[in-house]
């Protein structure tokens, strides 16, 4: 009796990036839940093998996030074959270890358009569907770097810091109709993002050998030895999605967690330090404004 009463029933999901990584974890997860999925690649054949174990609620489509077309698409698949969208999980992207300067415009603007537009085009794209629902979360995946910023990873931190404001903003612009926002902010976990996931700086300058160059090289001795586990990175997210009380931010592993607190003491520390410059430049209280 308690265990029906306690059971969340089964949701219509859509992730980008299911190929690999967080995105087939969660992709095998949310169908071994008894979920339906839509999932979506690149290549979608590389899903195959998921989907034929799930015949009856999971299906596979091709979606490039820099693509409108494919975007629009994958959504209107969703609606015709599970009739709603209950969650969607913006996890497409990869990642940059490049200092700033190191970096042409072309290469910028192609970072943003997979890590940071292709996002926002899937929830201004869901966000009609879930209105009309009533309901819905969108679990977009950040990172410790969209909290912390690290040298060497300027524009992946840029990245992910603007998908972190644009998300707590958009939880408030949306709230009154029953969807909700979860950030997402993994540490380092096993998955192919510090290999085939990773890009660098195609014309690298040797003075940032000591930033962007150590930094890539820490990315490759730790690949394959992060402590996080993505199976179980899997599970919160969609602890998080079932739960009532859904965060708007989840950190994932013992790492992040540090970080992020040490952040939080570092921007406490420098409010303390500077407040009464902070508070000098009010107009004095007794100036009346109102005009």
């Amino acid at each position: 009796m308690n265990s029906d009463k306690n059971r969340v029933a089964p949701k219509v999901w859509l992730i980008t990036g299911c190929s690999t990584g967080f995105g087939r974890a969660l992709a095998e997860a949310v169908l071994q839940k008894g979920n339906s999925l839509l999932a979506t690649a690149r290549k979608p054949e590389q899903l195959n093998a998921l989907i034929e174990c799930y015949p009856g609620t999971a299906k596979a489509v091709r979606l490039d996030v820099t693509s409108p077309q494919d975007i629009q698409a994958a959504v209107d698949t969703a609606i015709a074959t599970f009739g709603r969208i209950d969650v969607l999980v913006n996890n497409a992207g990869h990642g940059l270890i490049a200092a700033l300067e190191e970096l042409s415009d072309v290469e910028i603007h192609q970072f943003f358009e997979t890590n940071f537009f292709g996002a926002l085009r899937l929830m201004r794209s869901v966000l009609p569907v879930m209105r009309q629902q009533g309901s819905g979360h969108i679990v977009n995946m950040s990172s410790t770097a969209g909290v912390v910023g690290f040298g060497g990873s300027s524009l992946y931190c840029g990245a992910k810091f603007a998908l972190e404001g644009t998300s707590e903003a958009l939880a408030k612009e949306i709230e009154s109709f029953g969807v909700k926002v979860i950030l997402i902010e993994p540490g380092a976990f096993r998955t192919d993002f510090n290999g085939r996931s990773l890009a660098t700086a195609e014309q690298p300058i040797d003075a940032y050998a000591t930033v962007s160059g150590a930094s890539l090289q820490w990315f490759k001795q730790v690949d394959g030895q992060q402590p996080g586990n993505p199976a179980q990175a899997a599970q919160a997210i969609i602890q998080a999605v079932e739960s009532p009380n859904s965060p708007m931010r989840l950190a994932l592993g013992t790492d992040a967690m540090n970080l992020i607190q040490e952040k939080l003491e570092w921007i406490k520390t420098d409010l303390e330090a500077w407040q009464q410059v902070t508070v000098s430049t009010d107009y004095p209280k007794h100036v009346n404004d109102a005009k």
